[in-house]
């Protein structure tokens, strides 16, 4: 019985440690109450401006398209910020900012297409700030491979609340237009109730680091962003790429693409923390490297089981798909940790700032590549994804690609002084303890 208690008595610290490391417990409430809220609405939001506003279909979208390319242009004034020593503050803005973007949702008559377009505009620059934010705050609190776990566990936390906002709000949507109403309110007061617990915690860098990012170069990572910009395909397999395939080429039922991305949201969410702390035995170059040769892989598996014969084709699909959420969860776990150790000091907000901005870029462009090689056939669709993946992973891999100029952002490798705790995180740690 000794033995069993002392297990879960350190698997209570670990989780502890965790939860400290990643920006203490009211920060994680923050992120949990956040994600839930995005979960509520996002998904729908198109459906929002349909149903609730009346707009057409190419008004609606182009809104949100608008949002997102808005979004991404304010990532380097973002970077600006981070490197001037914004935390905490700057997690709380890209929540207020959303809030902004509801509040205009529920005002919004039928037929308000401005209102609409400046909603998303605003709900955009919220949704592409706030994951250089949280990064930099994560970064700031934290360091070494301490760091990575943080990061995979504010991934996996996301990845959770996402999933249940998103099947709360499936729920609720047989109510129709107020029904739609409702999950927007909602929305809104998660983002300010997440908003204010983010801001209480009240971390921010270090003056002398604020002072050094006014005069210090932008920092230089092409290849790494090029890479992602490539790797982060992946996110959308099991969204775009494995239902327009799975529904349109092979004739399979809806059900099939259900399953996968409740599968790819389980596994993220259980396994991205223990393969993030598994994969700390290698140089995270090299672990970025491997994620992208599973992708490659997990690609070429999609093309042969499509061609496996009726009936074994839907279930070979959604076997592979296994293995590619594997590659997206060692990509996440390693891409953004790969990225702050490479930061120099002075401005570890605009490296986190490019590499958004690459991540969005991505995202922005994926499904219109993924639809427009599909209709050439399986080998079109799955043999470019999987070179591309294999030359960024090629990339990534090369010794001395964007090899860091300077000093690196405290606490990216062995952190400074004997205790090994960098200047920024003992002035975190003291404010959470206020």
């Amino acid at each position: 019985m000794r033995t069993v208690d002392g297990m879960s008595s350190t698997i209570r610290l670990r989780a502890a440690a965790l939860v400290r490391s990643s920006g203490g417990p009211r920060y994680a409430v923050a992120l949990a109450v956040d994600a839930l809220g995005t979960g509520l609405l996002r998904p729908f939001l198109l459906l929002y401006g349909l149903a609730v506003l009346r707009l057409s279909a190419p008004v609606t979208g182009t809104a949100m398209t608008v949002g997102v390319v808005a979004g991404l242009a304010c990532m380097p004034a973002l970077g600006a910020w981070l490197d001037r020593g914004a935390r905490s503050s700057a997690v709380a803005a890209s929540m207020l900012v959303r809030v902004a973007g509801v509040v205009l949702l529920l005002v919004a008559p039928p037929g308000g297409a401005a209102l609409f377009a400046v909603a998303a505009l605003f709900l955009g620059v919220g949704n592409q700030a706030w994951p250089a934010a949280h990064a930099a705050l994560v970064a700031t609190v934290s360091e070494g491979r301490e760091r990575d776990a943080a990061l995979a566990a504010g991934r996996a936390l996301r990845n959770a609340g996402l999933g249940v906002g998103a099947l709360l709000a499936t729920a609720c949507l047989a109510g129709g237009a107020s029904a739609l109403r409702l999950l927007a309110a909602a929305t809104g007061v998660a983002y300010l109730v997440a908003a204010a617990l983010a801001r209480s915690v009240r971390v921010e860098a270090p003056p002398a680091a604020g002072r050094a990012a006014a005069g210090g170069p932008a920092p230089r990572l092409g290849t790494l962003l090029a890479a992602n910009a490539v790797y982060v395909f992946c996110l959308n397999v099991p969204e775009i790429a494995l239902p327009l395939v799975l529904v349109t080429q092979l004739h399979a039922s809806p059900v099939w693409s259900a399953a996968v991305f409740v599968a790819n949201t389980v596994l993220v969410v259980t396994l991205q923390v223990p393969v993030t702390v598994a994969l700390a035995r290698l140089p995270r170059r090299t672990a970025l490297a491997l994620g992208g040769l599973v992708l490659a892989v997990s690609y070429l598996g999609f093309l042969a089981a499509g061609g496996l014969g009726h009936g074994w084709a839907a279930p070979a699909v959604a076997a592979v798909s296994v293995v590619c959420t594997v590659g997206e969860i060692v990509y996440a776990g390693t891409a953004t940790a790969l990225v702050t150790e490479l930061a120099p000091a002075h401005a570890p907000g605009r490296a986190l700032a490019s590499f958004q901005l690459s991540t969005g870029a991505g995202l922005a462009v994926s499904p219109a590549v993924i639809t427009a090689l599909a209709p050439h056939g399986p080998a079109a669709l799955w043999g470019t994804l999987a070179a591309g993946t294999l030359l960024a992973a090629g990339a990534v891999a090369r010794p001395g690609a964007d090899r860091p100029r300077g000093p690196r952002v405290p606490g990216a490798t062995a952190g400074p002084g004997a205790s090994g705790v960098s200047p920024a995180r003992s002035r975190a740690v003291a404010a959470r303890t206020r």
